[in-house]
């Protein structure tokens, strides 16, 4: 992003990873799910399940089970499963805010910008993140791929979802997307988003970040205000 840049009116926000740091609860999630479909820890199938689930971090999980596991029936057994074991995980306290992360996010509030947390998660799942964080009231949209559509990262949908609902913004470019995976930066990528800024609190670094077409990479999300206010 250049001084040059609009200026950016809209910011879509990830979640796990970007905002909120959960500790890799998404692997032990997958654990859980991938033993309901009888795939074993240990295993070669349970390690290539593994490795897919962390290359497309950020991506919608029913269609990670999709992918996985083949017909429908079996992708929403292991889903459902996903869901369950995280939302245990997240109510026994183990997630926590991204150090900064709510302050950013209030800062960019006080600034006159919309703010629009996201996620692949489901919205039971993702409630439960928001409340068990304090977070339920902290901006006034979140969104889930069952809200735009069904279609998660790395499709633009929630990102021109967060568009179309919040009319905060004139122009596509005026949108600054950011997220911890090279799905979340695609999907801005694909939205046509002014700016799309990687981080480096979660599952992917620079080198997915620049291969999927970030502008820029930050350290962490409570970089974003200083950036964008250098920027406007």
């Amino acid at each position: 992003m250049t001084d040059t840049s609009p200026d950016i009116r809209l910011v879509v926000l990830d979640m796990a990873g970007t905002t909120v740091a959960d500790g890799g609860l998404v692997e032990r999630a997958f654990a859980v799910a991938a033993a309901e479909l009888g795939v074993q820890e240990g295993t070669a199938e349970h390690a290539e399940h593994l490795a897919y689930v962390r290359a497309t971090m950020g991506e919608s999980k029913i269609s990670v089970f999709r992918h996985l596991f083949g017909d429908e029936e079996r992708a929403r057994r292991a889903n459902a499963a996903f869901e369950k074991a995280y939302g245990e995980l997240v109510d026994a306290g183990l997630i926590a805010p991204v150090p900064g992360a709510r302050e950013a996010i209030e800062e960019l509030l006080a600034s006159g910008r919309a703010v629009v947390l996201t996620t692949g998660f489901a919205r039971i799942t993702q409630d439960a993140v928001l409340a068990a964080l304090g977070w339920a009231d902290l901006v006034p949209l979140t969104l889930c791929p069952a809200d735009a559509g069904g279609r998660g990262r790395p499709f633009p949908d929630m990102v021109l979802e967060a568009f179309l609902r919040t009319k905060a913004a004139e122009d596509v470019r005026q949108v600054a997307v950011v997220g911890d995976t090279s799905y979340d930066v695609l999907s801005g990528v694909r939205a046509g988003a002014g700016l799309v800024a990687g981080v480096r609190t979660g599952a992917h670094g620079d080198a997915e970040f620049h291969a999927a077409g970030a502008t820029r990479v930050l350290d962490s999300v409570a970089d974003l205000p200083a950036l964008l206010t250098g920027a406007r």
